[in-house]
């Protein structure tokens, strides 16, 4: 199942990401694709402003991993630097991946070897200077029922 949302601003992607946020359980993991620019830490803003988060959420691009506290807590990845998966696998990946928070992570192409069976892949594409497309693709049947379920409430 693969499904597409369009996003006309920032502020409706950061709307859409709160409207995925409130679908969201503990051990839940989302990983954003797309270009540079193409809107993952837009979504990740929204999406941490739903679970609650007051702190300003800006690319870990060079701290690999930030954590926030909120109704959920946020283990937001930029594995954009890395070169192997390897490197995150040394750095204890599973204690967030299987632990009491949600995951978000950018470019998580570049581990797709480490994500679950279950998990939701949400590629950012440019479609001009603020529309941006948003390509859902789920991994595993509950994510195949939420993603439906985000796509719904995004649509109506």
């Amino acid at each position: 199942m693969e499904k597409i949302l369009i996003s006309n601003s920032p502020q409706e992607t950061q709307t859409m990401a709160k409207k995925l946020a409130s679908l969201i359980d503990e051990g839940d993991i989302v990983s954003l694709t797309g270009d540079l620019g193409a809107g993952k830490t837009c979504f990740v803003q929204g999406f941490a402003q739903a679970l609650g988060i007051g702190s300003t959420i800006i690319s870990p691009t060079f701290n690999l991993i930030r954590e926030y506290s909120g109704r959920i807590p946020l283990f937001h990845f930029d594995v954009y630097r890395l070169k192997t998966a390897q490197e995150l696998v040394e750095l204890g990946y599973e204690e967030y991946f299987f632990g009491k928070g949600v995951c978000v992570i950018e470019w998580g192409n570049k581990i797709s070897e480490l994500l679950p069976p279950d998990y939701l892949e949400i590629e950012f594409r440019r479609e001009g200077e603020h529309t941006r497309q948003l390509i859902i693709r789920p991994s595993g049947n509950k994510w195949r029922r939420k993603a439906r379920e985000w796509v719904k409430i995004c649509s109506s």
